[in-house]
């Protein structure tokens, strides 16, 4: 006891002090304040618009001659790629969209909280047909570097949404722990049919159209296709980023695995099970028994590891990871045939044998594109990443560059 005595008197002294001296240390920190927007403001403000350059390239949607390219947030670029040569023809400005999916010449995305239908038929006069209000997760992606609280207070989430950020700097007192007698901030905890890429949110199947947000999967009966309706609405996982639709399965990729929904009934899924791995950005693909899922750890995106896992889902109620491969920065990938491609993101595209899967052989990699999604076509592959839309043949067995284009 008499080693302990000295020091807490002492450390009750050194507090007396600081009171008596009236001594207030205060500290600088960054407020996140949302930028508002009325919804009804925000729901008048879709428009049909020329082509523009794009600002950040996302997702990729083939149908027919046409490539579809989200521009994150902003709406989709309308290109005719006729003889896998781009043209733009539109600009759909659609605020807060991230994903389509298209049957029968109808475009259905989302718009944040609603889900918007277009007809495309005649691209020269594109027609907004429908909007079903409030179905989505209204999901207010917040900046997290050097933040370290939110203010909300200007903020009603019934006619309210938010649109951006601003970063505001405030001065508070600092809470003072006497451990070492050092100050110790105290930050406040915040919340954190055509063909679709892998890392699709959207996908039809028949007459119903499967959408994921971060916690739910929404299914629509879209038999009605200018009038769709929801028959179910559920919570499925934590954090799910991907859908892919095989042979009447769902594979839901999130940031901490594999769920599978059987669609037997296709209006209601059902679970079947799920697989964990690391944490990380996580799209999937399927072929036959064998699903590929990229793993992308850093940033917003959990631990620092990377990698291609391949996993056996040949039982749907017991899936079983088989080999592991280590990449560098994956986002999609896609799989045709014995060739699986992978986006490794700055380290460009990486394209595998996979006759002998699980175990794979790399017979080519295009370092020279940044590459973020990939659609493999019946004879052409279609590759997306900043802002650049690649498109490589692969007749023969050869992979060759056909052009490239820049969306900007």
């Amino acid at each position: 006891m008499k080693n302990f005595t000295l020091p807490v008197l002492a450390l009750f002294t050194m507090i007396f002090v600081s009171c008596e001296e009236d001594e207030i240390l205060m500290e600088e920190y960054n407020v996140a304040i949302p930028i508002i927007q009325s919804k009804a403001d925000f729901r008048a403000s879709i428009s049909i618009d020329d082509p523009k350059k794009i600002e950040q390239s996302g997702k990729i949607y083939v149908y027919e001659d046409y490539i579809f390219v989200n521009d994150n947030g902003k709406g989709v670029h309308i290109l005719d790629n006729s003889n896998f040569s781009p043209v733009k023809l539109k600009f759909l400005n659609i605020p807060g969209n991230t994903d389509i999916a298209i049957k029968g010449d109808l475009l259905y995305a989302n718009s944040k909280m609603d889900l918007v239908i277009f007809d495309i038929s005649d691209l020269n006069n594109i027609k907004l047909k429908d909007r079903v209000e409030e179905v989505f997760e209204d999901e207010l992606l917040r900046p997290t570097e050097n933040v370290q609280e939110y203010d909300f207070s200007n903020y009603n989430s019934n006619e309210d949404i938010v649109i951006g950020y601003t970063i505001e700097t405030r001065e508070r007192e600092v809470p003072t722990d006497v451990y070492n007698g050092q100050p110790q901030p105290n930050f406040s905890e915040f919340d954190g049919s055509g063909t679709g890429g892998s890392m699709a949110r959207f996908n039809i199947s028949d007459n119903f159209l499967y959408v994921v947000g971060e916690y739910n999967l929404s299914v629509f009966d879209i038999s009605n296709p200018t009038s769709p309706t929801i028959t179910s609405q559920e919570q499925v996982g934590w954090q799910i980023e991907t859908i892919f639709n095989k042979e009447g399965y769902l594979y839901l990729g999130s940031a901490t695995g594999l769920y599978i929904y059987n669609i037997e009934n296709p209006g209601t899924p059902v679970y079947a099970s799920e697989i964990q791995h690391i944490y990380g950005c996580d799209p999937v693909v399927v072929q036959d028994d064998l699903a590929y899922v990229t793993i992308r750890g850093g940033n917003i995106c959990g631990q620092e590891f990377s990698q291609l896992e391949i996993i056996d889902v040949s039982d749907k109620k017991n899936p079983q990871s088989l080999q592991i491969y280590e990449m560098e920065s994956p986002y999609g990938l896609g799989v045709k045939d014995n060739r699986l491609f992978v986006c490794d993101g700055e380290f460009g595209l990486k394209i595998y044998d996979t006759s002998k899967s699980p175990e794979l052989d790399m017979i080519d990699h295009f370092e020279e594109f940044t590459a973020y999604d990939v659609i493999p076509m019946e004879n052409v592959l279609i590759m997306i990443g900043n802002n650049v839309l690649s498109q490589y043949s692969y007749k023969g067995g050869a992979i060759t560059l056909i052009n490239t284009f820049s969306l900007e």
